[in-house]
């Protein structure tokens, strides 16, 4: 997928085509709505036909000279000196997929996406024109090798599209301790972004959400210089006075055509779980909204978990139909496609930042708390290619990785999901009581984890407080990290644990209640 060279050789250039149908949702509560006091990120990635690893990858110091290349992009980008360390959520599938992961980096940075096409394009070409432009894959990653920030992010972010052009038109989240920034790209050499206030909560259906923009006011929006007088160029955009950019619309200018209904019908839902009221059609593409109340990590899941229970878009009749359809029905938040869900708790201390994580879908697994930035290891199997390997064939994925294979953590919580298609309303019943259990224990835990990992960083004498070989840490530190991971591991291995189980217990139960049904046959 990425290979640095001392040199610029001509670059293999190969396409690797989107689907159609982007379902991933984002949901992001400012840390000052929040009952943490703290962000907290909410993101369902949705792909079909993939399998998800898990990496930690580690600070890394470059050659001067080297240059990057990928094989879904045609630009040869300069490599920086150093590269920071950071946890990798890859999703991988035949082919190789460009636009799915996820990362968190070692300041506690959180870089999620979802896609916002199709968007307008200057080349007049609608369809994937990559070829175009430089840059796909790379900018997630590279943003998660270069930014401590945020803020600094988005500068990241910037001075590559500008450079190089996008291949595709997405919406960056990029959250950190202090601020959550969205990043807005349309196809090509322009992206514009906006600061979500701290008392505002915000959700994407996959499609663009900045809207205006104040053009005096750069601290709390980025804008690509052209961004405008390109629109107006390509007759997107007409300013009702000429030299008035104040009436503007960025999603208005770039987005190209209509939203499709499934993405709707997830507006709808989403924004009647974070307001109590559901919003008519003409108030579904807000950037975000003043908080009217306190949210907390519940408040997400059951967000992310949504199949529009209860509502006018329920179609499951009291799931005697699964509520996640087929690929031509109207998609729910947690659908079909759902590979991978996660929330993540920023925290001062980055440490502490806690990752809640299932994969596949949400309703079918507990969200297991790990403790990303301090990993000093992956779970085991949760990983079955290193970091550099998977890197090097992101977009060669070997056909087996996508097979059922036990010794596989994901492929255990996938073949739980395909027992329950069988028989959704009572597996997931049975499922759902044991998940809440599980996720209660976790929370009551949470408190006493995190306080071990403070007693075990505040009880260091001066001795302990030496530099570790690296220089980067104390030794005290480099052992409260290692707690944190312990606890990681073993919370990972408890949830696969718990799925091997389940897939048993109802695979026992459903044989019996056949052989019940039959004992009069004879």
């Amino acid at each position: 997928m990425e290979r640095t060279y001392q040199h610029t050789d001509q670059q293999m250039h190969h396409r690797h085509p989107e689907s159609e149908r982007g379902n991933c949702s984002t949901v992001i509560i400012g840390k000052d709505a929040s009952v943490t006091g703290h962000f907290i990120v909410g993101h369902n990635e949705d792909d079909l036909d993939c399998v998800v690893q898990t990496h930690v990858v580690p600070r890394k110091k470059h050659p001067a000279g080297a240059v990057l290349r990928f094989d879904d992009g045609k630009a040869v980008i300069p490599q920086v000196e150093e590269t920071y360390a950071y946890y990798w959520s890859e999703v991988r599938c035949k082919g190789g997929i460009s636009f799915a992961d996820s990362f968190v980096n070692e300041w506690g940075l959180v870089i999620v996406t979802d896609s916002c096409r199709p968007s307008r394009d200057a080349t007049g070409c609608p369809k994937d024109n990559r070829e175009d432009y430089g840059i796909g894959f790379a900018l997630r990653r590279l943003v998660a090798e270069r930014a401590k920030t945020a803020r600094e992010a988005v500068s990241v972010i910037a001075s590559l599209v500008e450079e190089f052009g996008y291949v595709s038109s997405r919406s960056y989240h990029l959250i950190d301790k202090d601020e959550a920034w969205i990043v807005q790209i349309p196809k090509g050499f322009r992206c514009v972004a906006k600061r979500l206030e701290s008392d505002h909560v915000y959700y994407i259906p996959n499609w663009f959400t900045i809207h205006r923009i104040d053009f005096s006011d750069r601290n709390n929006y980025y804008w690509s210089k052209d961004l405008v007088t390109h629109a107006i160029e390509q007759g997107w955009y007409t300013p009702a006075v000429p030299g008035d950019w104040s009436d503007f619309d960025f999603a208005k200018a770039y987005q190209d055509g209509e939203m499709k209904e499934f993405n709707i019908i997830r507006a709808r839902n989403a924004w009647r779980l974070l307001t109590g009221t559901q919003p008519d059609r003409d108030h579904l593409k807000p950037f975000s909204v003043k908080a009217q109340r306190k949210y907390s990590t519940e408040d997400v899941k059951n967000i992310l978990r949504s199949h529009y229970e209860g509502s006018l878009d329920d179609a499951s009749e009291g799931m005697t139909k699964n509520p996640h359809r087929g690929y031509d029905s109207p998609t729910t938040i947690c659908n079909y496609s759902t590979v991978e869900s996660t929330i993540f708790e920023l925290n001062e201390d980055k440490n502490l930042i806690r990752m809640l994580r299932t994969a596949p879908r949400p309703c079918l697994a507990p969200y297991t708390p790990w403790y990303p930035v301090a990993l000093t290891r992956v779970p085991a199997g949760y990983e079955w290619i290193g970091p550099d390997a998977s890197q090097a064939a992101h977009f060669a994925v070997d056909e087996e990785e996508l097979s059922f294979d036990p010794a596989k953590a994901f492929w255990m919580f996938k073949a739980l999901q395909y027992l329950t298609e069988f028989d959704y309303k009572n597996t997931h019943r049975q499922i759902h009581s044991s998940i809440q259990q599980l996720e209660s224990r976790w929370e009551e835990e949470m408190p006493m984890v995190e306080a071990a990992y403070r007693a075990i960083l505040g009880a260091a004498s001066g001795e302990d407080q030496r530099r570790c070989s690296d220089g980067n840490e104390s030794v005290a530190e480099t052992a409260a990290r290692n707690y944190l991971t312990q606890y990681t591991c073993s919370q990972a291995q408890l949830s696969w644990d718990w799925a091997k189980r389940m897939f048993t217990q109802l695979g026992e139960e459903r044989m019996m209640a056949n052989v019940r049904s039959h004992e009069g046959d004879d």
